[in-house]
Order: C-alpha cells, then sequence, then structure tokens
C-alpha cells in the first residue's frame, strides 16, 4: 500500500473532513428549527366553535368548504364545525356559549338581540331574501289580492316577513301553520306556501310541476327584504379577541368565493357532511341550493364587498318587528352590526 494512503486511512482529518461537520450542524439545526417552528405554529392556532342554523346542505357550502380546504387554519383558527338542526338551535346555542360563532336569519337575531343575549353582526353573508310565497297559477292566484281570504301555510318561527306583506296590501288570509315539507301544499292543502327560493321551491318543482305552473311572490320585490344568513358573535366575545372575529369572517368569505368558483368540488364536500349527517337530499338539489346562494348572497352593488349588511336592510327587519310587537324597540344599527370586511 503507499504511505500516502495509509496515512489518509489513520488521520482523523481526514476520515472526518471539515465540510462533513458543517453539513452536520447544518442539518441539525434546521431540523431542530423545524420542530420548533411546527410546534409554535400549532400552539398559535387560536381554537373556535361554529355552528350553523339548520342541517347539513349547501347553504352552509362555504363553511365547510373553508374547514375542508384549510382555510381557517390559515387564517390562525383551528375550527370545529358542530352539527346544527332543529333540536340545536343556534340563538340558544350562543347565549348559551355553546358555540363561538352562528348563522341567524337577521330577523331571527335582532330578536334574541331584543331578548338580552348580547349578539353582534359580523358579517351579512345573504344580500337578498330567498322568502317566497308559492301558489299554483291554477288556482286563480295571479296577484297578491287574489289572497284574500285563502289559507296559506307559515313558518310558526318566520312570519313576520309575510304578515307584513299582507298588511301591505291589505290582506286577510287564513293562516295554518307549515312544517318541515310542502306536502300540504302539493296535496291541495293550502293555497298558497312558504317556501325557501333555495330549497322548498326547488321540492315543489321536483314534484312535477313547472315553473310556469306557479305563481310566486319573491317579498324583496315587494319591498320587504329581509336578509336571511349572517354571522354572529357574542359582543363579548368580540371585544375579547377582534382578530379571531375578523379572522372567521375572512375565511368564511374565501370559503363561500371557492365554492362558487369551483361548484363541482363544493358539492363533494358538501354532500360528504350530507352523507354523514343522513340527510335525505340529492346532489342536484345541492347544485340548485349552492346556484341559489351566489345569487343571493352576490352584493346588489358590485362595489359593496360580500358580507355587507346595509342600512335600509337592517332597519326595514327591525322596523317590521317592532311593528309587528315582537320588539320592544328597534335596536341601533351601529351597535347592532359593529364589524365586517367594510361597512356602507
Amino acid at each position: 500500500m503507499h504511505p500516502s494512503v495509509k496515512r489518509l486511512r489513520s488521520d482523523p482529518a481526514h476520515r472526518f473532513p471539515l465540510p462533513f461537520y458543517w453539513v452536520l450542524f447544518v442539518a441539525v439545526a434546521v431540523s431542530l428549527l423545524l420542530v420548533a417552528t411546527s410546534g409554535f405554529c400549532a400552539q398559535a392556532l387560536k381554537t373556535a366553535t361554529f355552528l350553523p342554523q339548520w342541517r347539513p346542505q349547501a347553504q352552509f357550502a362555504g363553511f365547510y368548504t373553508a374547514y375542508e380546504k384549510g382555510l381557517y387554519r390559515k387564517y390562525g383558527i383551528d375550527v370545529t364545525v358542530l352539527r346544527g338542526g332543529p333540536d340545536r338551535p343556534a340563538g340558544a346555542a350562543l347565549a348559551a356559549r355553546q358555540a363561538d360563532f352562528v348563522t341567524l336569519f337577521l330577523s331571527e337575531a335582532v330578536q334574541v338581540r331584543d331578548k338580552g343575549v348580547r349578539l353582534i353582526n359580523i358579517g351579512q353573508l345573504m344580500q337578498r331574501s330567498g322568502f317566497l310565497l308559492v301558489a299554483k297559477a291554477g288556482s286563480g292566484i295571479a296577484a297578491p289580492r287574489d289572497l284574500q281570504g285563502r289559507k296559506v301555510s307559515l313558518w310558526t318561527s318566520f312570519q313576520v316577513q309575510p304578515l307584513a306583506f299582507f298588511r301591505k296590501y291589505g290582506i286577510a288570509v287564513k293562516p295554518v301553520v307549515q312544517g318541515e315539507t310542502v306536502n300540504l301544499f302539493l296535496r291541495g292543502g293550502v293555497d298558497a306556501a312558504s317556501a325557501m327560493w333555495y330549497n322548498e321551491y326547488y321540492t315543489i318543482l321536483n314534484s312535477g310541476l313547472n315553473e310556469e305552473d306557479l305563481t310566486t311572490f319573491f317579498l324583496d320585490r315587494h319591498g320587504l327584504n329581509f336578509p336571511e344568513d349572517g354571522i354572529y358573535v357574542l359582543e363579548e366575545t368580540f371585544r375579547r379577541d377582534r382578530a379571531l372575529c375578523d379572522a372567521f369572517v375572512r375565511a368564511s368569505l374565501e370559503g363561500w368565493q371557492y365554492a362558487f368558483d369551483r361548484p363541482e368540488e363544493a358539492l363533494d364536500i358538501v354532500m360528504a357532511y350530507v352523507r354523514k349527517a343522513n340527510v335525505a337530499t340529492n346532489r342536484p338539489h345541492q347544485r340548485w341550493m349552492l346556484a341559489r346562494m351566489r345569487d343571493l348572497i352576490g352584493p346588489k352593488d358590485p362595489s359593496v364587498p360580500m358580507g355587507v349588511l346595509p342600512r335600509q336592510d337592517f332597519l326595514t327587519v327591525a322596523e317590521e318587528l317592532h311593528r309587528a310587537g315582537l320588539t320592544g324597540g328597534v335596536p341601533s344599527y351601529g351597535e347592532f352590526y359593529v364589524f365586517g370586511p367594510a361597512k356602507p
């Protein structure tokens, strides 16, 4: 063996050349840094719970999408999405602090606040009301006055808007309690029924009736726009952590935009929630619902960002509730709608 080779093998400095130590040092340092950063990021996530006001369906597609696509985590929140429905009223859950964020109809939220629950609106999703009264064209109902003396089914919890419609046109109807289905209307038990454009109206069409077979009264087109879904939080939560509320709204709106841009992917997500909750629906119905949600959520003024609660819509709802004797007064717009991406 050549002497120089023997020296290389025996000399420690040549066994582990200097650059090797630097590589080892850098590798260990980077690994420790990654572990530390990962732990820091996990600790930095704020926790929050969210409760939609009804069972899983495309009405809440933007929230489900925001969760499944990691948008809440992107904005620093570890969100737990709770399952809503009639057995878990969102307003009561918020009051009992069983949820940090909920969705509610604007009319319901105003009444909940009037009862002493200090909730605030931090993002008004729906800009147009999806509420309508529907009748069969063959029944002779073509205009509001034709409802005079007719049987009309109304939801117990959402009567203010249609009652304001009847009062506006001087109509006296025979009210009938409406349940979760429109079966009574389909069987001829009432002359007109309450429906949401994105839900019950589709069910009526899917029963075999065509749009030309129906007379519809979209109440927002009669000066009674009661925009439904908004994001609500307790005032104390907002004051304690305004940044959390801001992050939740921004992530949710981003989720809705993602759902509108990629509807089939969003529907995949919705249907997974639907199947897990055993909700009786199908993909075509949910596709219709998502499309209608896009119509209702899009701001009437293109220059206004998504999520704004217009002052006039708030006043319309609050004043009608007060006129109907359902609230003790009209709350201040500035106190009720405290926060959002922008204000009109």
